[in-house]
């Protein structure tokens, strides 16, 4: 699954983020509200882990937002506030569950998979783009039959491509999407990466599928299109 935490405490958010990872879940990074929103709207993420107390928008005004835009995305909020009016108005802002810290990470867990389970429309464990097929669950690439090993990172700058199918994604939201908000990431590692990638996915095919568009970032599909 694809989470994106919302922490500005940046030692809480780098430890959620080795402890879901290791629970096989692509997790991007977000330390402020402002952030959060842009982010959110532009990754199609599967759930967002919200703190409360955020510099620019506090993380009510980012449940509200998001409420605008991706109704049905899961908002579990995570804050020290535990009084129940505290409660109460974050979920009627939009919030779907509610964790005061501090927690248990077993507990929190618990929590992200009693949400999974809530969403109404199931959702799909393959992405597929033309014949190539990227299974979330078992974590395996298939361009037609043949299997394609990738890395970790590759891993998740496919699938970060293969969800925005047609459409270029910017070099700024890649880095963030794939590396998480405020890594220091040079724009020549991710070219370093989709290089990688296009030398596994398209080498010796037809049909090429990852494009570049320069000076703005890359897309995934049968056909660059802006």
């Amino acid at each position: 699954m694809k989470i994106l935490v919302v922490e500005d405490e940046k030692g809480m958010a780098q430890v959620l983020r080795r402890g879901l990872e290791e629970e096989s879940h692509v997790v991007s990074l977000a330390y402020d509200g402002l952030s959060a929103v842009s982010l959110a709207r532009n990754a199609p993420f599967d759930m967002v882990l919200l703190d409360v107390m955020l510099p620019g928008l506090n993380g009510l005004q980012v449940a509200r937002q998001l409420r605008e835009t991706r109704e049905n995305i899961p908002i579990l909020m995570l804050t020290a506030r535990d009084s129940v009016p505290d409660i109460v108005k974050g979920l009627d802002t939009g919030a779907d569950d509610y964790l005061t810290k501090p927690f248990s990470f077993a507990i929190l867990l618990a929590r992200i998979r009693a949400l999974e389970r809530r969403v109404a429309e199931p959702r799909s464990r393959t992405l597929r783009v033309s014949d190539l097929a990227l299974d979330i669950v078992q974590r395996r690439v298939f361009r037609g039959s043949r299997e394609i090993h990738l890395t970790p990172t590759e891993f998740r700058l496919l699938e970060f491509l293969m969800r925005n199918e047609g459409r270029v994604a910017t070099r700024h939201a890649i880095l963030d999407a794939v590396w998480g908000q405020g890594q220091n990431v040079e724009e020549n590692t991710l070219d370093a990466f989709v290089r990688l990638l296009r030398r596994k996915i398209d080498e010796h095919e037809p049909i090429k599928l990852i494009h570049t568009l320069r000076g703005f970032g890359y897309s995934l599909g049968p056909e660059a299109r802006p």
